[in-house]
């Protein structure tokens, strides 16, 4: 599939931004499905089709069944996933080399619980349906699973004090989310440390972020910064260069990984 949406683009004499802006998304996106790293959907390869000016609609669908058969999309197609810049943090969650999370006032999503993800969605202001609620804590907990393979991506993650203190879901659901970040930590691909009150002003002042990294120099970094109606991604090399400085610079001011642990189940025996 991705040599084929090449072979079309370079027929129509089209620019890899000029795709990524006909479906709406960053121009990374697109070269990482040229390069076979990220799956297309069937709305996306057929308008990209047409734009291509791909006009034989017998072989526009040949083309689609074939993608679907193929699985690429994998195991996001069994969910209602939106908005659609969350499907693309999913893509890039999965394809990258590493993950560097800074969370201040919560525990990042892939190290949540299933009882503390889900007193999150219940504590939104838009009146979530239960059963919605429950597809989208099977959607956080499937997200997860990648961190089990022994060849999955590095994950850094630097979480608030704040994230470890307050009660989300109550002090059961809280107790055992401590507990899980300690026994996640334990995993040779998994850093955690924890800001603490006491460092004062700090590089990470302005909000949380997630800086992704690929395996290949190919791909530039990509940040995201998480708001109410969706997801923003930077791409730029003086973008994502000022938020590796941060991170590198939130580490340094973060307690060590041991420091961390210890934290964790003082606060953990507080409760």
């Amino acid at each position: 599939m991705a040599s084929l949406l090449i072979r079309h683009r370079e027929a129509a004499d089209r620019t890899p931004d000029e795709a990524a802006k006909r479906i709406d998304c960053h121009r990374s996106k697109i070269s990482r499905m040229e390069n076979a790293w990220l799956p297309i959907s069937s709305s996306e390869l057929r308008d990209l089709l047409t734009f291509y000016g791909v006009d034989d609609p017998a072989y526009v669908e040949e083309v689609v069944a074939l993608n679907r058969k193929s699985s690429e999309r994998g195991w996001a197609q069994q969910f209602d996933i939106s908005p659609p810049s969350y499907v693309d943090y999913i893509d890039y969650e999965e394809s990258a080399s590493h993950i560097r999370s800074f969370q201040p006032m919560m525990v990042a999503g892939l190290l949540q619980t299933a009882d503390y993800a889900r007193a999150i969605y219940q504590a939104s202001p838009f009146d979530i349906p239960p059963q919605r609620i429950d597809e989208l804590v099977a959607v956080r907990l499937q997200r997860q699973r990648f961190l089990d393979h022994a060849e999955s991506s590095r994950l850094s993650v630097i979480l608030g004090e704040a994230a470890l203190r307050g009660q989300v879901g109550g002090v059961e659901v809280m107790r055992s989310q401590l507990e899980h970040l300690r026994q996640v930590s334990d995993r040779p691909n998994i850093e955690l440390q924890v800001l603490p009150f006491s460092a004062g002003a700090h590089a990470g002042i302005m909000g949380s972020f997630v800086l992704f990294s690929f395996p290949t120099s190919a791909f530039s970094d990509v940040v995201c910064l998480e708001h109410r109606a969706g997801m923003l991604y930077l791409e730029t090399q003086e973008e994502t260069s000022a938020y590796t400085l941060t991170f590198d610079s939130l580490r340094s001011s973060a307690l060590s990984v041991s420091e961390s642990l210890d934290l964790l189940a003082r606060v953990g025996g507080e409760l």
